[in-house]
């Protein structure tokens, strides 16, 4: 999500300073380094503020003067997809696999732009759904780790299967409710909310912002104020 001049400057630099070792290398891009760029150059346009499409799409690397010089490998297959336990398994992650490719390409049937925002809305095929009406967290973590009791102490079967979440809050959701199925006890860890010099009593930042209201604060890299965690003795395994 660069904007192309960025790799235009780190390519003019790399030419400048490898010219001090061979004159040729001025000549060459990047200085006659390899240098490695992974993303997906259908899709994902820079951030231009208050910039039109065209205007974005005419910033990417694709449209710089040392595209020509690039060697593109397409990717044929979804990496993070791997087989399944069984033959079934293995044919549902194959043709999701092959759907989420089609999404990339802009192919996928089934879409259509929202009326208010103008985003195009994907609808997902039904076989590709955990459908409940209960508990869906409880729903989905039954596939994704079945038999979890037995297993929960392998480190194997933990590594291959892994529950993607859009948010931390939902990260919680799932936390918690694991945590209710391992037996043990329950331990609660609370982060430290005070300090020696605790300064002024009429200090306005407390008044403002009450300690309660920091510790419920749930943001992207930084620690939460509670941890909870079950230590489960070996009996229980």
């Amino acid at each position: 999500m660069q904007y192309r001049h960025a790799f235009e400057s780190v390519d003019r630099s790399l030419r400048d300073i490898m010219s001090d070792i061979d004159k040729r290398r001025a000549k060459k891009p990047f200085g006659g380094i390899t240098v490695v760029f992974g993303r997906d150059y259908r899709q994902i346009l820079p951030v231009i503020p208050k910039a039109s499409r065209a205007e974005m799409v005419g910033s990417t690397l694709t449209k710089s003067k040392i595209w020509e010089f690039f060697q593109v490998f397409l990717l044929k297959q979804n990496m993070r997809l791997h087989a399944g336990n069984t033959e079934m398994e293995n044919k549902v992650i194959a043709d999701f696999s092959k759907w989420q490719l089609l999404v990339g390409d802009g192919k996928v049937e089934n879409f259509s732009p929202d009326a208010d925002t103008g985003e195009m809305l994907i609808k997902i095929p039904d076989q590709y759904v955990v459908h409940t009406t209960q508990n869906p967290i409880e729903s989905l973590f039954e596939i994704t780790y079945p038999g979890f009791l037995r297993n929960m102490s392998s480190h194997s079967y933990l590594r291959s299967r892994a529950i993607l979440t859009p948010t931390n809050v939902v990260v919680d959701d799932i936390n918690y409710s694991i945590l209710e199925k391992i037996p043990g006890t329950l331990h609660t860890y609370l982060s430290q909310d005070s300090t020696d010099d605790a300064g002024d009593e009429d200090n306005k930042f407390r008044s403002a912002f009450p300690v309660e209201y920091l510790n419920s604060l749930n943001m992207p890299c930084i620690p939460k104020h509670e941890l909870k965690s079950r230590l489960a003795s070996l009996s229980c395994l």
